[in-house]
């Protein structure tokens, strides 16, 4: 019984010698399986139809040699006088490799030459046709011509090894050709083939690299696709079942049994959301399970994430568990402190401490201590919760925000600092539903969609620049009835490549030319640590009146007295960060707005500021923000370990990523092909084990 193509050497595919073995083992092309995988990059139609000879235009003939010549002028040229099967003549022109084709085209060969078909002098030619010698008329056998024939990705190291398009043809068709040199098993149970008609998968490779047709093309390309996203919705499936066999140590008290928490509820100066309620205790109830829990707290922006989380922080808390807090950046990680530092549930059983970067050698050192001894419960911090030298005595709860700015293993990293802990991942950036089942498929998601009572919608407005005179009025108006502003630029400093106005500059105006009489102050995040602090703190106190800032505000400020948000050359912002930026204002009672300055008449621009005027609910608009940009752009998934799948797209595929996942995870067990396939494409840097 021959071998599964994943075990058969590419060299012993005929014609694989060993320069060209090197060129294929630099580009991962070590086995057939890998041979066969590396897919065209396009096609090109080289189908050969009834011609009659009335116009120009691209072509593909079978055609017979009759007589060639060398002609002298000023250019010498090889012409070869050809006939077609219906008789048509023709004259082939080479003005290059004269002698190579001077003996190859032998007088009554069978041609089959694809080029441009030109008039000339009375009668059609072509110049420099790529050809393929035919053993008859019929074209049986050949791979360069006559039918749907692909192009492959390529490079000099290919081309060198004689591996160009043509070779690479020539290499695939001869593994083909050999069917008992390997065997190619099966990935999918019989019953999801049947599902979905598939032909099987040996039959989906042959006819992505030589497609007996264009529908026969296309159902190779669902076929291949469907499998990329079965194999990731498997591994995906497996993190989570792989979470679920592994016991944390600690748990949390039962919901509605701890005293913090309802002391939090009771001294609230307002009432949670129905969606808040909803989902503290969908999390709280899940966490009692024997296993780790691990959920996906979505939110949009002012949804009220970070008094659920603490809600939930309560509840390990007054079990002796600590929960660690990890955010992005030092304004978004002190914004946190100082805010779950005013709650009213905050009380002496909680000890919050904070761990930045910025903090000094002795105050660093002094709040590890405390971590490590368990004193503190509460641990907020940044990127510093992860470094080596910060132990945890009881760590039995890690909260993740705007969990998209880190990596799975940085995320691992802090959890792996607990005995298992439960993990909760919030972003403000909603994520479709076709990529939580993919990218997040480990968490579970938890949605509040539902903003706290007594917050108006935010006015958004798309302004030109002959409309700056008035908008600079406005402002004025709201800023002298005692309201803050906010004017957010896209860079720092002014730079020869980008014709925007920078932050620094535009400050300047702002303040002596503009705004002369009000306080105007620039913040951004090449500032040092207390120097943006206290600029923030004189804006939350209303002796700062205008901010300006780069995007360093885009989480983590909650300033409720500020209503007007300037965002200049909003064209340069993806709709998820303008939604997150307008997220800024609006956080109080009194009426807000959102002005979206630029002149962009590109369409993907327009339409993506038409998206903010039109809308406010960040999960429509991430479904706009995940057409317009993809996934990449949306959250940066190279940082979650998401493979760059080879042709499945999460836009334009999103109902088979729904299908595949679903298949995965009720298809039962997987086959040992299917195993080695999740091995071999995805696990490493993606699959993270629990301790």
């Amino acid at each position: 019984m021959p071998r599964s193509f994943s075990e058969v050497p590419v060299d012993l595919v005929k014609g694989v010698g060993e320069a060209k073995k090197k060129a294929l083992l630099q580009e991962a092309i070590a086995t057939v399986e890998d041979l066969l995988y590396y897919l065209p990059r396009r096609y090109l139609d080289r189908s050969v139809r009834e011609m009659v000879f009335l116009e120009e235009g691209p072509a593909t003939l079978v055609v017979q040699v009759k007589s060639s010549f060398l002609a002298h002028g000023k250019r010498s040229r090889l012409m070869a006088q050809v006939r077609t099967l219906q008789g048509h003549p023709l004259t082939l022109v080479f003005f290059h490799g004269v002698n190579f084709y001077r003996y190859a085209l032998k007088a009554d060969a069978y041609l089959a030459v694809s080029g441009r078909l030109e008039k000339f002098g009375g009668g059609f030619q072509m110049v420099h046709p790529e050809l393929e010698t035919l053993d008859s008329a019929d074209m049986e056998g050949a791979i360069h011509s006559g039918r749907i024939v692909p192009l492959y990705p390529g490079n000099d190291r290919l081309k060198k090894a004689s591996l160009d398009s043509r070779g690479m043809r020539r290499l695939i068709d001869a593994a083909f050709q050999a069917p008992t040199l390997f065997d190619v098993p099966e990935l999918f149970p019989e019953s999801i083939r049947k599902k979905h008609g598939f032909q099987g998968r040996r039959w989906a490779l042959e006819q992505i690299h030589f497609p007996e047709s264009e529908e026969s093309l296309a159902e190779a390309i669902r076929h291949l696709k469907y499998e990329e996203l079965f194999l990731f919705g498997a591994l995906m499936h497996r993190k989570q079942e792989l979470r679920r066999r592994f016991t944390r140590e600690l748990w949390p008290l039962p919901y509605g049994k701890s005293a913090l928490f309802q002391q939090l509820i009771l001294n609230l100066p307002f009432e949670l959301t129905a969606a808040q309620k909803k989902a503290i205790e969908t999390i709280v109830t899940g966490c009692q399970r024997d296993s780790m829990a691990a959920y996906l707290l979505q939110g949009d922006v002012g949804s009220g994430k970070t008094l659920v989380a603490f809600a939930l922080a309560l509840h390990y808390i007054e079990n002796n568990c600590q929960v660690a807090l990890m955010a992005p950046t030092e304004i978004l990680a002190r914004q946190h402190f100082r805010t779950l530092s005013t709650l009213p549930g905050m009380l002496p059983g909680v000890h919050m401490e904070i761990l930045t970067a910025a903090d000094t050698k002795k105050s660093r050192e002094l709040t590890i201590d405390r971590i490590k001894r368990g004193d503190a419960n509460l641990i907020i911090g940044t990127h510093s919760l992860i470094e080596p030298s910060v132990e945890f005595e009881s760590l039995g709860l890690v909260i993740i925000d705007e969990q998209h700015r880190f990596g799975v293993e940085q995320r691992e990293l802090l959890r792996r600092k607990g005995k298992n802990p439960d993990l909760i991942a919030m972003t403000a950036t909603p994520i479709p539903r076709s990529l939580c089942l993919t990218v997040f498929a480990d968490l579970e998601p938890v949605l509040l969609k539902e903003k706290p009572a007594g917050r108006k919608p935010i006015k958004t407005m798309w302004l030109t620049e002959e409309r700056r005179k008035g908008m600079y009025q406005s402002i004025r108006n709201h800023v002298s009835k005692g309201r803050q502003c906010y004017i957010v630029f896209p860079v720092i400093d002014e730079s020869e490549k980008l014709d925007l106005r920078a932050a620094t500059d535009a400050c300047e105006e702002l303040r002596t030319a503009i705004f002369p009489e009000f306080k105007v102050e620039l913040l951004h995040g090449k500032m040092k640590g207390p120097d943006r602090e206290r600029v923030m703190n004189e804006f939350r106190a209303g002796r700062v009146q205008i901010l300006v800032s780069t995007t360093v505000i885009e989480v983590g400020v909650d300033v409720p007295n500020a209503t007007i948000m300037v965002i200049e050359h909003a064209d340069r912002f993806g709709i998820s960060q303008l939604h997150q930026l307008r997220g800024r204002v609006g956080r109080g009672s009194e009426e807000s707005f959102c002005v979206l300055m630029s002149d962009s008449t590109t369409d993907s621009a327009r339409e993506r500021l038409q998206a903010l005027v039109d809308s406010e609910d960040g999960f429509a608009l991430a479904e706009v923000d995940l057409r317009l940009r993809g996934p990449g752009e949306l959250l940066g998934l190279k940082q979650h370990g998401l493979p760059g799948f080879k042709l499945a797209d999460f836009v334009k595929d999103r109902t088979l990523v729904e299908i595949s996942y679903e298949d995965a995870r009720t298809g039962g067990d997987l086959t040992e092909a299917a195993v080695q396939a999740i091995r071999h494409r995805f696990e490493e840097g993606v699959i993270v084990f629990p301790n």
